[in-house]
């Protein structure tokens, strides 16, 4: 595979992964255990995969490793880490179960408690940390009792006192060292550079990642640590791949956020992965400034797999031998090949309650739909679709319904970018349930006015949205209320918008140009109004209207002057209504 302009391969069994003239024999085997984007998924992967995944199985398969990795049959010490690359929890409803449940008796989350309990080496700190803000991330991370570490190189936190308290303690850091039969292994954290536009950080200031990352390495490596492994979440196998290629003295690199699948021939996997396309072998090889090459590992996420990097070190700190039994390790229910039972006090503390408030939620139906709604990712980031049209129609119902009271115009438009609307929800003609709004709408927005909104403003707007668009599903792309455009995807970047026409027929562009007249109040979620998803809006006051987008759109769905509990196909036709058309 060539990516990033290295050449990457499988590493052979018993692999050279660096070449040295002083020694060949190992002398230390680390079996690097890891993880990354468990976003949440408590009970199982999902879906149909009732029999997969699941943080209890989760749980007891990271045991049943750590055993086996104490067992090689190799010559010398042997030891293991555990180490989630990021993206610990996720807004959604099995998330909602701890808010609900903390908010109520002060307990920790569900996800602090079961990961806290499996007990990792360091936790690195993911965007999806941060959809709730600082001081939700702070809660996830006290719920731990202080006995997990936290890691990210590149962030500063003076700005956040929540956090910036437990850097102070030591809870977050750049890094960490831990003794593993009698060596120092140096874990360093990174977090993605993206995080201001794709989640909510507020005063947490970014730093650039590789400046950060080499001065840890630099400390650890001045405390005489000759084992390090850098733990990021970047987006994407691709950013840690190209990040290495700048790097000295790391010898294990594990990404996260890009869920990227690999692995070797013969491999168990989760039924459907094994109809995907790999991004390549595991681990794949990158060179690093120096020329060494570095093992690069990631999982799929949903704590489908627990990835397994087994490296042998020389006396001098060296990574000699990758092992061959390295890869994934499926998670299964004990009916399955290779399967294990969950960790019974997780079982109970965790999966047990959050299995029955999710339950709870899809028992509640809120309403009738006629029409299958399309939600899934790849439509709702490129195209209009009638899900898309009824989340955006939410908001813009909401927001002129409460405008009023909190002393705002209502709005003339709504925007609800497709990278809010998760979880490929379709829901097929039949019930519509509390929980399915959760589905979709899992994160901690809040329905918000945006007043004075220029109409070259909205003109760079969706200039932005659509700036790849059909072709490339990415979480911008906006479902829209209350007007219709067109553009032209063929045409430069900046000017693919022809025309848009509000619904009582005031034109705000035609032919390409903005058509000059007075500033429009946009109905949208905070996280946008704030500029997420680089949405330029521009320094702009919004007034949050006391909503959260979830919570709009099942008011719409049951309100009688809403839809009073019925979707029809007329109202939202399968494949749009031509709000959004591709000239």
């Amino acid at each position: 595979i060539l990516v990033a302009g290295l050449m990457l391969t499988a590493a052979a069994p018993e692999a050279d992964a660096k070449k040295k003239d002083n020694s060949n024999r190992v002398s230390y085997w680390l079996t690097v255990l890891h993880n990354n984007d468990g976003e949440s998924r408590l009970i199982d992967a999902g879906g149909d995969l009732t029999d997969f995944g699941g943080v209890a199985r989760f749980a007891t398969k990271v045991k049943e490793l750590r055993r086996d990795a104490n067992r090689l049959s190799q010559s010398g010490e042997k030891a293991s880490v555990l180490i989630s690359s990021g993206d610990n929890f996720l807004a959604g409803p099995e998330f909602n179960a701890s808010l609900v449940n903390n908010e109520a008796t002060g307990a920790p989350f569900y996800d602090s408690v079961a990961l806290s309990r499996i007990g990792y080496d360091a936790m690195t700190i993911g965007n999806h940390e941060f959809d709730f803000g600082p001081d939700v991330l702070a809660e996830f991370i006290e719920g731990f009792g202080g006995d997990t570490p936290f890691i990210s190189s590149n962030l500063d936190f003076s700005g956040e006192p929540s956090l910036q308290s437990l850097e102070d303690d030591g809870i977050i850091t750049g890094s960490v060292i831990t003794e593993k039969e009698g060596e120092e292994v140096g874990i360093v954290g990174a977090t993605t550079e993206l995080l201001p536009t794709i989640s909510s950080p507020r005063n947490v200031e970014v730093e650039a990642v590789l400046p950060a990352v080499q001065a840890e390495v630099a400390a650890l490596k001045a405390e005489g640590v000759d084992k390090i492994i850098l733990s990021s979440h970047l987006q994407g196998i691709n950013s840690e791949i190209e990040l290495t290629e700048s790097l000295t003295d790391v010898d294990v690199v594990i990404a996260g956020g890009g869920d990227e699948l690999l692995t070797n021939p013969g491999d168990l996997l989760v039924p459907g992965d094994d109809t995907l396309t790999p991004f390549g072998p595991y681990p794949v090889l990158a060179e690093d400034a120096e020329g060494n090459s570095v093992p690069v590992v990631t999982t799929p996420g949903n704590y489908k797999y627990v990835g397994k990097l087994t490296v042998g070190f020389n006396a001098d700190g060296e990574v000699m031998k990758v092992q061959r039994s390295s890869g994934l390790e499926r998670v299964a229910a004990k009916n399955q090949l290779e399967g294990v039972n969950p960790d019974r006090t997780i079982q109970k503390q965790v999966v047990g309650p959050v299995a029955e408030a999710v339950r709870g939620l899809a028992e509640n139906v809120i309403g009738q739909t006629a029409v299958t709604l399309n939600g899934q990712t790849s439509q709702v980031r490129t195209r209009e679709t009638n899900a898309g049209n009824l989340i955006a129609d939410s908001l813009l119902w909401q927001a002129t319904k409460v405008a009023g009271d909190f002393g705002v115009p209502e709005p003339d438009i709504a925007l609800q970018n497709g990278g809010g609307i998760r979880n490929d929800l379709v829901i097929n003609p039949g019930p519509i349930t509390e929980l399915d709004t959760f589905t979709w709408l899992p994160f901690s927005n809040f329905t918000s006015v945006v007043e004075g909104v220029e109409r070259t403003t909205l003109k760079a707007i969706l200039e932005h949205v659509v700036t790849d668009a059909p072709a490339v599903a990415q979480g911008k792309f906006a479902q829209i209320a209350g007007f219709r455009y067109t553009y032209d995807p063929d045409l430069p970047i900046g000017s693919k918008v022809r025309s848009a026409t509000l619904d009582d027929g005031t034109v705000i562009v035609q032919n390409g140009a903005v058509v000059a007249g007075p500033a429009l109040t946009v109905a949208t979620i905070d996280f946008l109004a704030r500029g997420g998803d680089g949405y330029p809006f521009g320094p702009v006051d919004f007034t949050p209207v006391g909503v959260s987008y979830q919570q709009s759109l099942a008011n719409y769905i049951t309100a009688p002057d809403g839809l009073n509990g019925q979707v029809t196909a007329a109202d939202y036709p399968e494949g749009g209504e031509g709000r959004i058309v591709a000239e």
